[in-house]
């Protein structure tokens, strides 16, 4: 094997355009994208940085793949009537921002989607139209939605240890450093809720999207286009 020949993996995969935004995708998930560099990546997959210039142009075309890479992974809008469909679609979309906590910032930041991209995007515009909303209402929706699904999963990604485990561990050294005469909504609302056992913050994700879907099902009815 030559400098740039590529290392076979397990089954002997010959390295492709696919198998470096995968291997992007798994080395983000890792370290995170900004520090991800085409010498990283090329070391990840055992070849030399030049030979990932033949399968991608470049670090943006490596993020634009990677970005069609996490679209293909959410569910498309399934079920019955629009609000169904698309609260299926962000209960998925949380869970794949979950598996990859660096994508939302450039989930719409790409001008260059790929297909899995654009697929996506038209499955959920052509959900709401064929659930007989409005132009203006669709556009509404999928504004309001995606930015409440984007905005929870950084917020989550960047709680400490994952919001889950072990918050209560951490909530409850802050709380014990927080002098209750100055901060007491604080010390109750820790005390009595945020250690109490099976205290998860992932749940407001399920409330807020049905906050959302009852305002815009709303909105939807009192213009004639409610289901």
């Amino acid at each position: 094997m030559t400098a740039t020949e590529p290392r076979l993996d397990g089954a002997r995969r010959p390295l492709t355009r696919e198998r470096v935004l995968e291997g992007a995708v798994a080395l983000a998930d890792t370290i995170g994208v900004e520090t991800l560099t085409i010498r990283r990546l090329a070391q990840e997959l055992g070849v030399k940085p030049m030979t990932i210039y033949h399968y991608v142009p470049g670090k943006d075309a490596i993020l634009d793949g990677m970005v069609d890479l996490v679209f293909a992974e959410i569910d498309l809008p399934a079920g019955d009537g629009w609000r169904a469909a698309l609260r299926h679609r962000c209960m998925s979309a949380r869970e794949v921002l979950r598996r990859h906590p660096w994508a939302p910032p450039l989930m719409e930041s790409r001008t260059n989607p790929g297909p899995a991209t654009l697929r996506h995007h038209d499955a959920v515009l052509a959900c709401l139209l064929a659930g007989g909303l409005s132009l203006q209402t669709t556009a509404h929706t999928v504004a309001v939605l995606d930015s409440f699904i984007y905005g929870f999963a950084l917020q989550e990604a960047n709680l400490p240890f994952g919001g889950n485990e072990r918050i209560g561990e951490l909530a409850e050294q802050i709380v014990d450093a927080m002098p209750e005469d100055e901060y007491p909504a604080m010390v109750e609302f820790t005390r009595d809720h945020v250690l109490r056992p099976g205290y998860s913050f992932g749940r407001s994700f399920e409330f807020g999207l049905d906050l959302l879907l009852d305002g815009l099902e709303s909105a939807a009815a009192a213009e004639g286009e409610g289901p």
